[in-house]
């Protein structure tokens, strides 16, 4: 391996970012649009309105989407939010499900709803940590309740990629409902919303290198929503829409998506130097084990690997004070020790301890994989 200085100016540190999964690099929006409220009837008003249907026609292109389905929310936790707390308006007591994989903002949602009188169940997922057909009917078979469901496409904490189109399928057939968490998707994995049979869906611009605070919730059909107020995005969202921030939005889906395949590609051809590294150190385990640099149902954009008899915790400080952002998993659930996941995948207590995630975007580069291994060597040289 090619050697290189890790940090040649002792007063400057080089930083180097392997947490895209928590949130990508701001790429910037230099556009100039209306200060006005999209809701006013005033020139200023009507000026901000035209630049946020710009901005929807723009998302729904490139998702391939009618733009009457996209709804400007603020981020990937409020459309998940949306769409599960909108059960509580539907009429009956039909099951809601959900796999342990899910992301926080769905599995907290879930554990709300069951607060409040609505029954749910879980979603097995395989030892590689995604729902499958043959989990996904087995479940279906427990629960005949079942009126809707929500599925992540790719998990935040291992990579794992879900066939959404098979699950999609076999859901629709049931008349499920199938929500579909692609804030890992959208912008890595080529994506094919209205041939997935997905009836609602959510993205978060941050992941995608844009702002945060901006997201989109796309529904196949209207909804009846449990929260309500201000009547904006047709009533699907209320509070007054941030214009900027649907610009942005739709720049970066553009951006990312218009060249997906080729970023796919180069991320793979990193991803594989990386893991055939980590697995030449004997002390390094990949999570799951089974996960090999060319297995294709998971990510090449997230990686969890466990450095023996290192607490995640521990070795990501370590190297960060090398220059090395990585995270313990989802940001999102960083102030608790618990591994809700990786424990629903079967992993041991001690790799579960041990595990960090490494996640890569579309700037990172294969020096950037060379200085990280060289960090990894340095920290246990001396843990």
């Amino acid at each position: 391996m090619k050697k290189h200085d890790l940090n040649p100016d002792p007063g400057v540190q080089k930083r180097i970012y392997f947490d895209w999964a928590a949130s990508a690099p701001y790429c910037g929006f230099d556009g100039q649009l209306s200060f006005g409220n999209p809701s006013s009837l005033h020139s200023e008003g009507r000026a901000a309105k035209q630049a946020l249907e710009e901005a929807r026609q723009r998302c729904a292109s490139i998702l391939d989407v009618p733009p009457a389905t996209l709804y400007f929310t603020s981020g990937g936790t409020e459309s998940n939010s949306i769409a599960l707390f909108s059960n509580l308006m539907r009429p009956g007591k039909g099951r809601i499900l959900s796999s342990p994989a899910e992301h926080a903002s769905v599995r907290e949602c879930m554990d709300t709803l069951e607060k409040m009188g609505k029954p749910a169940g879980s979603i097995e997922i395989e030892s590689a940590g995604m729902v499958t057909v043959k989990t996904l009917e087995k479940t279906l078979l427990k629960y005949p309740d079942a009126r809707f469901a929500s599925i992540m496409a790719v998990n935040n904490e291992t990579g794992a990629i879900t066939d959404i189109a098979s699950l999609g399928s076999l859901l629709a057939a049931k008349s499920v409902h199938f929500h579909c968490d692609l804030a890992q998707a959208a912008g890595k994995i080529p994506l094919n919303i209205s041939g997935w049979e997905i009836d609602s869906a959510s993205i978060s611009a941050h992941k995608i290198s844009g702002p945060r605070g901006i997201g989109l919730l796309y529904l196949r059909k209207p909804i009846d929503v449990f929260y309500t107020g201000g009547g904006q995005e047709n009533g699907i969202r209320g509070g007054t829409e941030n214009t900027q921030g649907a610009a942005a939005l739709a720049d970066c889906l553009e951006k990312c998506i218009g060249d997906v395949e080729t970023h796919f590609h180069n991320a793979k051809k990193r991803w594989k130097r990386l893991m055939t590294e980590l697995c030449a150190i004997k002390r390094c385990t990949i999570i799951p084990e089974e996960r090999t640099a060319e297995d294709e149902r998971f990510s090449p954009y997230i990686l969890q690997a466990a450095f023996k008899d290192i607490p995640g915790e521990v070795m990501a400080r370590a190297l960060d004070d090398l220059g090395f952002a990585v995270s313990t998993g989802s940001a999102c659930s960083s102030s608790s020790p618990e591994r809700p996941v990786l424990s629903a995948m079967g992993i041991d207590e001690n790799l579960r301890i041990e595990g960090i995630r490494i996640s890569q975007g579309q700037s990172t580069s294969c020096e950037d994989i060379d200085l990280l291994l060289e960090g990894i060597s340095e920290v246990l040289k001396f843990l």
